[in-house]
């Protein structure tokens, strides 16, 4: 039953006929207390439902905790990872008076040694905690082992690192997205013999694991439900859009039966805008993220369809893990799945990202 009014530890420590010292032991889990005067306190604390003035008690300590934010930064390729750090600032602004900081360590997405470098920087300033985007996935699997062997709790946004110790991942379910995305593909095809074309833009030599990720689940969901649709692969290389161009268009025409494309990344405006170059906006398109690059062409017609994720709640409830962790000694999720939102050119206006 809830007290009408808040209890100190004054009053707990003479409810149980102890010191305040004792029950401060207890509280803090610093041992040295007998097991039936542990029982007893904790009786009171749970009978009286106790919660420590946490804000309090970390101001009056002075304590400062330094968050090492390891994420993308925004390029000419992409402004997608914008919308997490929005989320982010947001949240640091809110648990500012914990004595919370962060500190960025920005990398290109399209250069591995960038991500070694900044991570390297981060292990060099003692930060307390990391919130990491693992871009790639074998040096980050390497960097997260360091932090495990140094003790400094980490977690994941966007993205997975399998067989890690992370407190928590913060991100979509890749495959659900996939799956979906394959779902809405099949409602777009009008003939038996329509096919489907699935396409990887990377800037990586070759698909990171995440985008494989969502393919599988692409396939999956047609070699369950229509394993007679005939599901094309393609990866291209990010970079000369001419040279794009020119790919996509000599696949297009070497396989005309294709009626549907789906982009596994942000990246599908540079579809969108190949295929009007063409003159193909008959074919359906669908590619990930709320981003206004993409919102041009789904308003336009050539996207039919964006799968988002909620970037910026994503950098948000990183931060605001991270803090419920370190200050708060709560047990975070170890997964906190994002919603898999479906927008179009209707909603699209009222979409909160």
């Amino acid at each position: 039953m809830l007290n009408s009014s808040p209890v100190g530890i004054k009053e707990i420590a003479k409810r149980a006929n102890v010191s305040i010292a004792t029950v401060d032991r207890v509280l803090h889990n610093r041992g040295g207390v007998a097991k039936a005067t542990k029982i007893k306190i904790q009786e009171i604390l749970d009978e009286i439902d106790y919660h420590p003035n946490i804000l309090a008690s970390r101001l009056k300590s002075n304590k400062k905790y330094i968050l090492g934010i390891l994420i993308p930064e925004v390029s000419s390729d992409t402004t997608f990872w914008e919308a997490p750090y929005n989320g982010i600032i947001q949240a640091l602004r809110e648990i500012d008076n914990y004595g919370i900081n962060g500190k960025p360590y920005l990398f290109n997405l399209s250069d591995k040694s960038s991500f070694v470098k900044r991570s390297q920087e981060l292990l060099a300033d003692n930060v307390d905690a990391v919130l990491m985007a693992p871009s790639f996935v074998p040096e980050a699997s390497r960097f997260a082992m360091e932090l495990e062997d140094r003790q400094i709790p980490y977690l994941l946004i966007d993205s997975i690192l399998p067989k890690r110790e992370y407190i928590s991942y913060i991100g979509p379910n890749l495959r659900g997205s996939g799956a979906v995305a394959a779902q809405l593909t099949h409602l777009l095809l009008k003939k038996a013999k329509d096919q489907v074309l699935v396409i990887n833009i990377s800037s990586l030599k070759k698909p990171n694991v995440n985008l494989k990720e969502i393919e599988a689940g692409f396939h999956e969901y047609f070699e369950s439900n229509y394993p007679n649709v005939h599901v094309h692969s393609l990866s291209l290389k990010d970079g000369n859009l001419k040279t794009l161009n020119q790919k996509l268009q000599n696949y297009l025409a070497e396989n005309p039966a294709i009626r549907s494309i789906f982009v596994t990344n942000s990246r599908v405006h540079y579809v969108a805008r190949l295929l009007e170059e063409q003159g193909k906006k008959h074919l359906s398109l669908i590619g990930f993220d709320y981003l206004e690059e993409n919102l041009q062409y789904l308003k336009g017609g050539a996207i039919d369809f964006l799968i988002c994720h909620k970037p910026e709640q994503q950098g948000y409830m990183g931060i605001m893990s991270l803090h419920q962790h370190l200050v708060l000694s709560q047990e975070v999720p170890n997964v906190q799945f994002m919603p898999i939102d479906i927008v179009t050119k209707e909603n699209c206006d009222f979409y909160p990202n």
